[in-house]
């Protein structure tokens, strides 16, 4: 059921639920999340059955202070107090050593747990009242089936689990895209999930330049590389590439093709749709212009590439993963997989 995320009565019955070990839907700044205690291992793992994400994936952890958050650590290093102090709340996570016996189903049962305080005021009105409830902390991913493209809208929740759950109508998510993961477990800290917030703004507040993620970085959301798909095929393409894929539609008669570009004009008569400029707007919109080609009936999305620089890290990560979710057939180059159908 969808109920206003400014509406009391909703907020107190959200929190109710969530102190019963059910589950809700909620916007933050990102992107909806589906939220449960994060203290109930029972409640967690309905996240994980209503999704079907696997129970080793962890996921992030919602609270509403700093103060909270170290409930749930077993330290906070200087780097980690840096970053909760300068972004939150904000679109960042920060993963640290988990705290024996805190929260072991939301870690994915690993040793480290990831950290938000969210800016929505949703998201912060309902963690309030759930903590006067006694619940300190929600574990929450995005609110949709593994693997598909994350909720920035209540009907896009509504649209994918039906009407038992509760889902709090914040308005559209004005991030639009996942928040910048940081790992502050170790020594180096390692950005391993870019956002809005980049990397150059992180190294500014900690100090000291982010590693890389290698294979000891701890298990962190939204790290596969098949991920935030739509239904339709995605290809990710540079411009010259994109040009030439569209000349031969042309000549072939283009059907089921939507194309979403910075640089070239919708087509008459097509779904395309054409990407701001701004990075920031583009992230705001990604995931619902993919949502809304799906629901058009596009079979394929071709996307031109994003710009090389920082600002647009967050959103060609996603779109990255997005088009590893659609395998390219055997042999060939990129161009020659190209169907215009």
């Amino acid at each position: 059921m969808l109920l206003p995320g400014d509406d009391p009565v909703a907020l107190a019955q959200a929190a109710k639920r969530l102190a019963e070990g059910e589950l809700v839907a909620f916007p933050t700044e990102t992107v909806y999340g589906l939220g449960a205690r994060a203290d109930d291992d029972s409640a967690v793992a309905r996240i994980f059955a209503a999704k079907g994400r696997p129970s080793d994936h962890p996921l992030i952890v919602h609270v509403l202070d700093m103060s909270d958050a170290a409930l749930f650590a077993q330290d906070l290093s200087p780097v980690a107090m840096a970053l909760m102090g300068a972004f939150w709340p904000g679109p960042l996570t920060v993963i640290v050593p988990r705290a024996p016996g805190q929260a072991a189903a939301a870690a994915g049962r690993h040793s480290t747990i990831g950290l938000r305080c969210p800016a929505h005021p949703v998201a912060i009105a309902l963690l309030r009242a759930a903590r006067e409830l006694g619940v300190i902390g929600v574990a929450a991913p995005s609110a949709n089936r593994f693997g598909r493209v994350s909720p920035t809208r209540a009907a896009h929740v509504a649209s994918e689990f039906g009407d038992e759950l509760l889902v709090l109508d914040g308005g559209d998510c004005e991030v639009g895209i996942e928040s910048s993961i940081v790992d502050c477990s170790r020594g180096q800290p390692v950005l391993l999930r870019p956002g809005v917030i980049t990397r150059e703004q992180i190294e500014a507040v900690a100090g000291v330049a982010l590693g890389r993620a290698d294979a000891a970085a701890p298990r962190a959301p939204g790290m596969l590389e098949a991920h935030y798909a739509p239904a339709a095929a995605v290809r990710l393409l540079e411009l010259k590439a994109l040009r030439e894929a569209l000349e031969t539609c042309q000549q072939q008669g283009q059907t089921g093709v939507a194309v979403y570009s910075r640089t070239l004009n919708p087509r008459a008569g097509s779904l395309d749709r054409l990407m701001p400029a701004d990075a920031r707007d583009a992230a705001h919109e990604l995931f619902a212009v993919l949502r809304a080609l799906d629901e058009a009936g596009a079979r394929q999305i071709w996307i031109e590439a994003p710009a090389h620089d920082a600002a647009w890290d967050g959103v060609r990560d996603r779109l990255m993963r997005a088009a590893a979710a659609t395998p390219s057939p055997l042999g060939g180059d990129e161009k020659s997989d190209l169907e215009c159908s």
